[in-house]
């Protein structure tokens, strides 16, 4: 049998008593949502063995990528231009060397909350002359509903938890010591959850004739995850 040093007034008991036992439970939620928004990627390139007319050929079609994407109006809800290259491919090395030609490289972001538009856009993107689509990826925005939903639910998980287990012995909580994210005492923040992978991946390298038909894309489900630990105090338990 151990014995705890006794603790100095008004300082928290950390186990709690025998007149108001302490009971440590955790909360957890693990819902599934509709995806809020699409993200692909979209790569545009030029080659040439003139510099200048590469890189005319790069800020042609990047414009008309953005042209593209723009004339979708709201459908569209973000588009961001990511990393811009111009580099000299060589030829061999030493005293023959000399550029061979020139590649030119824009990345674009296109994020999209209208999934009717979405695989109409995609396929119109790959369609284009030197143009890499990846994507979709599916997400839920940083601020979405679905995340306090599932918060709330790991909350009322864990208070359903300590009731049952008080119940057991007979009692009833009487109060909540403390309620914290898992991991929110933790030296070093907890990694977030990998996100899924997206499902399509196109490219094109030469216009077509005709426009390509819009794919039929269906949209992924988010699951969300949500944990706590919760720490109640009870009324004291029946054990006979």
């Amino acid at each position: 049998m151990t014995t705890s040093e006794p603790s100095s007034p008004g300082s928290p008991v950390p186990f709690g008593t025998a007149e108001a036992p302490r009971v440590a439970v955790r909360g957890e939620a693990l819902l599934e949502f509709d995806p809020e928004v699409a993200r692909i990627g979209v790569t545009v390139s030029a080659r040439g063995t003139d510099r200048r007319a590469a890189l005319e050929d790069l800020t042609r079609r990047n414009a008309t990528v953005l042209e593209l994407v723009k004339g979708y109006g709201e459908a569209v809800e973000k588009l961001e231009t990511g990393s811009f290259s111009v580099r000299p491919e060589l030829t061999e090395k030493g005293k023959r060397e000399r550029v061979r030609t020139y590649h030119g490289r824009v990345q674009v972001t296109v994020v999209v909350s209208d999934f009717t538009a979405l695989g109409e856009l995609t396929t119109r993107l790959a369609d284009l002359e030197l143009t890499q689509v990846q994507g979709p990826w599916w997400s839920l925005r940083p601020g979405s509903p679905a995340r306090r939903q599932a918060r709330q639910q790991a909350v009322r998980e864990a208070v359903t938890r300590a009731r049952e287990y008080a119940e057991a012995l007979g009692a009833s909580l009487v109060a909540l010591v403390e309620l914290a994210d898992l991991g929110a005492e933790d030296p070093a923040p907890t990694p977030p959850y990998p996100a899924a992978p997206g499902g399509l991946a196109r490219a094109a390298y030469g216009g077509a004739a005709e426009a390509a038909p819009a794919l039929d894309l269906e949209p992924q489900r988010q699951t969300v995850r949500a944990e706590v630990n919760a720490r109640f105090l009870m009324s004291p338990p029946t054990l006979t």
